[in-house]
């Protein structure tokens, strides 16, 4: 496979957690995948229970399907194939730490335009002899917080035990709902290995369907704590699912050897992989990642890993309304770049690049038609946590917008070739200056200030030559913004007061003339006109 596990989260001797913000920007950031949306398909659950040995058949039907697009072979592949993927082994020692992300992507793009990305992730076992609760707890939470399948490997039955492992998130879930009144999880889907009473419910989806009527039944005799936590598992998630599989067989539990091919599991063993995978990754069962309702896109999930990240970092778990605020600081912070990017590209289309000049007026127009136009789609996105939360949000829009008209600003600035050539025009205008004053000063014999004169004409040639250096080898960039600013000073506070005053008095001069010249004209034509009456 031309994939590899890559270590997304870390684990240390301390018991602490790291993100590797690197390795899962450069999966999710690559071109190819940032904008679409995202099905994350995760595997949570007990130690040494073959989470990454699923994960493993999981690879080989999205490389069938997605990569190769076999119509006719069999996915599930060739008897004497040993399975590649994600690490696994035999034993009883936990061999994953952690959460590790799958570093291919798979691609679909569907008839009506939607375009998604399958992710897969491999969790730590929990419960193993190395890890505390709090761990087992933490990697359990941040792969159902961002996954929209999270499938619960469990082994031989559901167990309350095991539903109370969904206590935190029917907590979060309740006060979700009431702050946006959308489930705020698409998929639990419980997957009972080694079922070992098919005489009481079939294997497959139907019977699984049959035993988790049973588990999540609520009843009278039931403590009041067991009835609300099964009430709120199906009020958290869009669809609660069940499946169950058969033993592998006993060269899978006991063959030291057993490297995975086909030849050595049960048939109805690989019969259930080939009902179970494609129920949940062929395309029309893709389930698309939601936060308050807005599918979530593959550059937004790493904002997500970065707030769920933040909370988890101390030594005890987090409250159910501080996992609230941490996806509301996400949900807003994406919408945030969402409409950044919106901004971006509309000025890009308005000025950027090697768009033509534009008017300071006109340009400050389309700013702010286009700021309108990022703030309402900011607005118009559904976000957690209330208007109250969501202004500051908007007010930080605000500001990083006007920051990024003034790049825009300057950008256009650069591309007026009057302004441009202010910076020359300025060092030569003074050059000639000087040049006449220090001719004039000779001739009355004031030396002194014809010196001066030349001096200051040599200094302000050879600033210009400087500056003429500085543009073309793009060198002392600072010195030549430094020249730039002293040019725009001198033209501001001298020369164009003084070019202006000569400007208005020549119209005014010419004004005055053409008046005199119409009114002169005027008299001589009268005159002539009573001189003809008199004959």
């Amino acid at each position: 496979m031309p994939g590899t596990a890559i270590q997304i989260i870390n684990t240390s001797e301390e018991h602490t957690f790291v993100l590797n913000e690197d390795a899962l920007s450069e999966v999710l950031m690559r071109d190819e995948v940032k904008d679409r949306f995202v099905c994350v398909v995760s595997v949570a659950g007990a130690f040494r229970k073959g989470k990454s040995f699923l994960l493993d058949f999981f690879l080989r039907y999205l490389y069938s399907k997605y990569v190769r697009h076999d119509v006719v072979t069999d996915w599930i592949g060739d008897e004497n194939e040993p399975l590649t993927g994600f690490s696994w082994r035999g034993g009883s020692e936990r061999d994953t730490t952690g959460i590790l992300m799958w570093s291919e992507i798979f691609l679909h793009d569907y008839p009506n335009g939607d375009k998604v990305a399958i992710i897969l992730l491999d969790t730590q076992g929990a419960f193993d002899s190395q890890s505390t609760v709090r761990d087992c707890a933490t990697v359990f939470a941040l792969s159902t917080m961002v996954s929209s399948v999270q499938i619960y490997n469990l082994s031989q039955n559901i167990q309350e035990d095991d539903l109370q492992h969904l206590q935190l998130f029917t907590e979060y879930g309740r006060l979700a709902l009431a702050d946006t009144g959308k489930k705020p999880f698409q998929r639990l889907q419980f997957l009972v290995r080694d079922w070992s009473f098919p005489y009481e419910a079939e294997y497959g989806a139907l019977g699984g369907d049959k035993i988790l009527k049973r588990r999540l039944e609520v009843s009278d005799k039931q403590h009041p704590e067991l009835q609300s936590l099964r009430r709120h598992i199906a009020a958290c998630f869009m669809e609660v699912a069940c499946f169950l599989m058969p033993h592998p067989g006993l060269s899978v539990a006991t063959n030291p050897k057993f490297d995975g091919r086909l030849k050595d599991i049960t048939p109805e063993f690989k019969q259930s992989l080939r009902t179970f995978v494609p129920m949940l990754l062929s395309p029309d069962n893709l389930v698309y990642k939601e936060i308050s309702g807005q599918r979530v896109r593959a550059r937004d999930l790493i904002q997500y890993f970065q707030s769920y990240m933040s909370i988890y970092k101390g030594n005890e778990l987090p409250e159910p309304k501080s996992m609230l605020v941490a996806t509301a600081e996400a949900n807003h912070l994406t919408a945030v770049a969402s409409a950044k990017e919106l901004y971006n590209q509309l000025m890009e289309e308005v000025c950027g690049g090697t768009k033509p000049y534009l008017s300071t007026a006109h340009l400050e127009a389309e700013h702010f038609r286009i700021k309108d136009q990022a703030l309402f789609q900011f607005a118009s996105k559904r976000k957690m946590g209330g208007e109250e939360f969501s202004e500051k949000f908007r007010q930080q829009l605000d500001l990083d917008l006007e920051d990024s008209y003034v790049t825009y600003k300057a950008h256009n600035e650069s591309k007026n070739i009057f302004k441009a050539a202010r910076t020359p025009a300025v060092y030569f205008a003074s050059a000639v200056i000087c040049y006449v004053l220090s001719g004039i000063f000779g001739l009355v014999g004031l030396y002194t200030f014809a010196n001066f004169c030349n001096l200051v004409m040599g200094v302000a040639l050879l600033t210009l030559a400087l500056w003429a250096y500085i543009r073309y080898s793009g060198e002392m960039g600072d010195f030549g913004v430094k020249l730039d600013d002293f040019a725009t000073f001198m033209w501001e506070n001298f020369m164009k007061p003084i070019y202006q005053g000569c400007m208005e008095k020549g119209i005014q001069h010419v004004a005055t003339h053409a008046a005199e010249a119409a009114v002169g004209g005027r008299t001589a034509s009268s005159a002539m006109n009573g001189k003809v009456k008199k004959s």
